[in-house]
């Protein structure tokens, strides 16, 4: 008997290890070449066809820097709220940040307000217990995304990190800032470095639907009722594409998109990220670029601000890069945590997805794209403010860095496809 329970319990050990463990099949497997230039008709098409999304018109979009701008617009929307609230994101705690938003749910509930929001269970798990109980009993309907249950424990390793918040169907937000106490403040303050973006028009209802994949998922419910989706004005020229991916969907869309744009630059690629480890054929495609004679930036955090195994299994495989006059940044004076692609000083993609494995073929993410040169230029504009306070990190450094930096990274680099 008790041979037989082991081996039961082996095997269902064995079933978990397995299926947190292997990755998602990467799904593009060869390069991408003779795309179409980005900025043509032919690219625009053949985005549209690729990543089954069409851009919408008639939308307005306000750019917030760090968490003093961020925060503030964010729970103004939500004390301003009058019939529903949908949210999502992966990191919630915190005395002031995390405080501040659980009160204003409770204020919005207890006014009337629908409230539907979906925490993911490993980013809260610093909140405790006692905020969610507070929303729960002020009528805020909670959802702890993939909670500890024997159901579904192979997708545990499978994570939202989606960003959202859609107040009455007509106003909402994404970007990269989470909702906890580290993004308070500003830099220069010790607050960590981010873009969040609110949305006016159209896109706003593309932007409830991906709140509304997961809310699907975890409640077997839609909220198909007028409240969450209102008939939408025009409120500006922008024409956005809402793009979400996870593992469920299969093509791994903001992998996909990313591949397409860099094989479509001609002139520059403007990236910044807070993780950088991404697959060989990203990498491959960045050199491509630069083959091609596309100059390259990416902007990273520096050291301290992030793992050490995540920093030298990345810094490892920066070699090549530098070699091919890639430059990367490092951003001074607090946390880098922006998401932010420019491509040709055209197109953009900004969002929760960061440019590692686990955004494109782990966790649930939501970015949008614009293509519109003054949007780009404004945001360009900021990068280069960024890059004013960064170190660039030469090839020379990287040759002689420590013998043991270089031991810690080979061994993060096997569970690579996890970083």
């Amino acid at each position: 008997m008790a041979v037989a329970a082991a081996a039961v319990l082996a095997t269902g050990l064995s079933f978990l290890v397995f299926f947190n463990a292997v990755p998602e099949p990467m799904r593009v497997a060869e390069p991408m070449s003779s795309v179409p230039a980005m900025g043509t008709e032919a690219f625009a098409r053949l985005q549209s066809a690729l990543l089954d999304n069409v851009a919408t018109q008639g939308n307005r979009i306000d750019i917030l820097e760090n968490g003093e701008e961020i925060y503030e617009a964010k729970l103004a929307a939500i004390d301003g709220a009058s019939r529903t609230i949908t949210f999502e994101v992966y990191e919630f705690w915190g005395e002031e940040i995390g405080d501040a938003f659980a009160e204003a749910f409770i204020r919005a509930a207890e006014r009337g307000v629908a409230v539907h929001a979906i925490f993911d269970y490993i980013g809260s798990v610093k909140a405790g217990g006692d905020k969610f109980r507070r929303m729960e009993e002020a009528g805020v309907e909670v959802v702890r995304w993939r909670s500890p249950s024997w159901y579904q424990m192979s997708r545990f390793n499978s994570r939202t990190h989606r960003k959202l918040l859609v107040v009455d169907g007509i106003i909402g937000f994404t970007g990269g800032a989470n909702v906890a106490d580290p993004w308070a403040g500003h830099p220069d303050t010790g607050g960590y470095r981010d873009n969040h973006y609110r949305f006016e028009g159209p896109v706003v209802a593309y932007l409830q639907n991906a709140f509304m994949q997961n809310w699907l998922n975890a409640t077997n419910r839609v909220l198909y009722q007028n409240e969450y989706f209102p008939l939408l004005e025009e409120r500006g020229d922008l024409a956005i594409k809402v793009l979400n991916s996870s593992p469920r969907e299969g093509t791994h869309r903001i992998r996909l998109m990313l591949l397409l744009a860099i094989a479509a630059s001609r002139d520059s690629i403007r990236l910044a990220t807070p993780y950088f480890y991404p697959d060989d054929m990203i990498m491959e495609a960045l050199l491509d670029a630069r083959h091609r004679g596309v100059s390259v930036d990416i902007m990273l955090p520096t050291e301290g601000h992030y793992s050490t195994l995540v920093r030298e299994a990345s810094k490892n495989r920066w070699g090549r890069l530098l070699e091919a006059g890639v430059r990367i940044h490092e951003y001074q004076p607090s946390k880098y945590h922006a998401k932010l692609y420019i491509v040709d000083e055209y197109w953009v993609s900004v969002g929760s997805s960061n440019l590692d494995n686990r955004s494109f073929r782990l966790n649930d993410e939501t970015n949008v794209i614009i293509m519109d040169r003054d949007l780009a230029a404004t945001l360009t504009s900021q990068y280069k403010n960024d890059l004013e306070q960064s170190r660039t990190f030469d090839l020379e450094t990287w040759e002689n860095r420590p013998r043991l930096r270089r031991l810690i990274g080979w061994m993060a680099m096997t569970i690579g496809w996890h970083l």
